[in-house]
């Protein structure tokens, strides 16, 4: 393998549970709304079901039309900004604390990121990256259109790090979109396939195939 200087994570599903975030924000919203909602307990078990079934990307305008209730998309917008913005009830998984913690003395770490930027740097605080990694970069704060696949946030956090693109490893989970711009740029890549991940089923494009596969971030080791 190799001469590997830096090594640069993806952040949900990769170093935490992303699971473990959506049904916390889920619970912030139960909260909020609770007096349109109705029961806590019977609308948080709802929007689970629905984060699970092809609800996924409209669970709060379903469990709204499941109650029963009349709503525009101002009510729904509320409801997702609290969703993005709440302080999440989340942690690390056990092998990323671990990984951290040998890694961090040999190698300079990164974490690159994407989605709304409030709600991403919510899950950095939380998780207490920040002393943990040399460099964070939320791709939301680039700009418009610079999320991945697009190679600006692997070539930014490169020169951050002071490291040839030669020397970086990225570790990932979503093969849709994580290993094309690093492959492209001559990263080494590394995805993580979780029981648990939502995105673990994901097929890779053509030029986006990870270099190695591992089902725990113990295994880096071998890797490197």
């Amino acid at each position: 393998m190799q001469d590997t200087q830096a090594i640069v994570f993806d952040l949900d599903d990769t170093l935490y549970s992303e699971r473990s975030f959506v049904f916390s924000g889920f619970a912030a919203v139960v909260q909020a709304f609770h007096q349109t909602l109705g029961d806590k307990n019977t609308s948080l078990t709802m929007m689970q079901s629905l984060f699970s079934s092809t609800h996924r990307r409209t669970v709060f305008n379903q469990v709204l039309t499941e109650c029963g209730i009349e709503y525009d998309d101002s009510l729904v917008n509320e409801m997702i900004q609290v969703y993005r913005s709440h302080t999440p009830t989340i942690s690390l998984h056990d092998d990323a604390r671990a990984a951290i913690d040998r890694l961090q003395d040999r190698f300079k770490l990164g974490v690159i990121t994407d989605g709304p930027g409030i709600m991403q740097e919510s899950k950095v605080k939380s998780l207490e990256l920040e002393n943990s990694f040399n460099e964070i970069i939320l791709t939301d704060h680039l700009g418009d259109g610079f999320a991945k696949p697009h190679p600006k946030a692997f070539e930014e956090i490169a020169k951050r790090l002071d490291v040839a693109a030669s020397a970086c490893m990225y570790v990932g989970d979503n093969a849709s979109k994580d290993f094309v711009a690093p492959n492209a740029l001559g990263w080494m890549t590394v995805q993580i396939r979780r029981n648990d991940g939502i995105y673990a089923k994901e097929l890779p494009p053509r030029d986006g195939h990870p270099q190695a596969v591992i089902s725990s971030l113990d295994e880096l080791d071998e890797l490197l």
